[in-house]
């Protein structure tokens, strides 16, 4: 298993305007600069999924496996041999707003995943969690 934590915590910044944003997938493109798009048909629950299209590469199906109302949620993308995990979580402390992004892979082929996909994916969470707060303060 691999396993990549990313956390920092803000100051003066809404928990419920993070979880809407995170919560409306469809805009997801408004604070993840490499997709080209992101597309969910119905509501945010577990079990439902959504089409997910980075920039250069062919869309991918990422299930909705688990939900915190409010607090946190994970999503799954299946590859061939391996399968990743991204979970996102909200956790007010004294010093202000903690933003938790964790991504795990796992599968016989997590090896091959994370050259292709997750390792650039951990790279890109500390730029799109400050875009996501920018765009909650705005």
């Amino acid at each position: 298993m691999w396993t990549r934590t990313y956390s920092k915590t803000f100051k003066n910044i809404n928990k419920e305007a993070i979880w809407r944003i995170w919560t409306d997938v469809n805009n997801w493109p408004k604070w993840h600069g490499d997709l080209d798009y992101c597309k969910l048909e119905g509501a945010f629950t577990v079990g439902n999924h959504f089409m997910l299209k980075p920039k250069g590469i062919k869309a991918v199906k990422i299930e909705l496996t688990h939900i915190e109302e409010g607090r946190k949620f994970t999503d799954c993308t299946p590859f061939f041999g391996a399968k990743m995990y991204d979970t996102h979580e909200l956790e007010e402390t004294p010093d202000g707003l903690r933003l938790t992004n964790t991504l795990v892979v796992t599968g016989p082929l997590k090896f091959l995943w994370i050259k292709l996909v997750a390792q650039n994916v951990a790279d890109s969470v500390p730029q799109e969690m400050e875009a996501l707060v920018e765009l909650a303060r705005s």
